[in-house]
């Protein structure tokens, strides 16, 4: 039976879905190979996906149970297994054991962080991220491999891969507040200049995307940091649901 128009309009989100699961699994095919580059560039594609879908399902109204969870199962895929294996083949296979558990560590997290963020969809406010978003880890662990391609010899360091892999794992389990600027008030007032700011961005990555991508999540880990830190008051108890008549034990 042909398709109609609402039936096309809810399969093309779920389509961008399975892109980014697919460049995921592509991903972790040539992280196998040991062409890690182009494994990076392939889970950047994917987060292009990841951002299209649900893009796509707002502008023609298709958001659904399960699409989200769709979507979910995809992104674990994309930016949970693929860059624990990327960095496993690229700085854990000295290390027996505990790199297997290193690498295996960033994807449980970003398990954990999918599930609560599902668990708590209706709850988590739409201007802030309850720990740092998956794909933004996923983008973390390629930086790491991208610095490392440019200067081979980060490659042959023990301590660092396996500290920094670590502690992008634990953001993504806490509780720590990171800005989504859906809701941004500078953003909505300045529209026309954010948007002029978001292409320089994408034209400075499509030239510069060793550089770039390490810089630009580097720069947005930090400073999300550095402004919770400056203003706790204003997000002590943002995550706390325990006395929201809502709240179901």
């Amino acid at each position: 039976m042909p398709f109609d128009r609402k039936s096309l309009a809810f399969f093309l989100p779920n389509t961008f879905t399975a892109l980014n699961m697919a460049c995921g699994f592509m991903a972790m095919l040539q992280s196998f190979k040991g062409e890690f580059y182009t494994a990076c560039m392939l889970i950047v594609l994917a987060a292009f996906f990841d951002m299209m879908d649900g893009r796509v399902a707002r502008m023609t109204g298709t958001q659904s149970p399960f699409g989200e969870q769709f979507d979910s199962l995809s992104d674990l895929i994309s930016f949970g297994m693929a860059p624990s294996i990327l960095f496993y083949f690229r700085f854990l296979t000295d290390h027996g054991r505990l790199g297997i558990v290193l690498s295996f560590f960033f994807m449980l997290c970003g398990a954990l962080r999918l599930a609560r963020f599902n668990a708590n969809i209706d709850k988590v406010k739409s201007d802030y991220f309850q720990g740092l978003p998956i794909p933004a880890g996923a983008c973390a662990v390629i930086s790491f491999v991208l610095v490392s391609i440019s200067l081979p010899e980060i490659a042959t360091l023990s301590v660092v891969p396996m500290l920094y892999i670590a502690f992008y794992g634990f953001l993504m389990i806490s509780s720590i507040p990171f800005p989504s600027f859906k809701n941004s008030a500078y953003v909505n007032a300045h529209k026309k200049q954010v948007l002029m700011f978001i292409f320089l961005i994408l034209g400075s990555l499509f030239v510069y995307e060793e550089v770039m991508i390490p810089v630009l999540i580097t720069f947005y880990v930090v400073s999300s940091l550095l402004y919770v830190m400056l203003n706790r008051e204003k997000f002590a108890g943002i995550f706390d649901w325990k006395n929201d008549p809502d709240h179901e034990v």
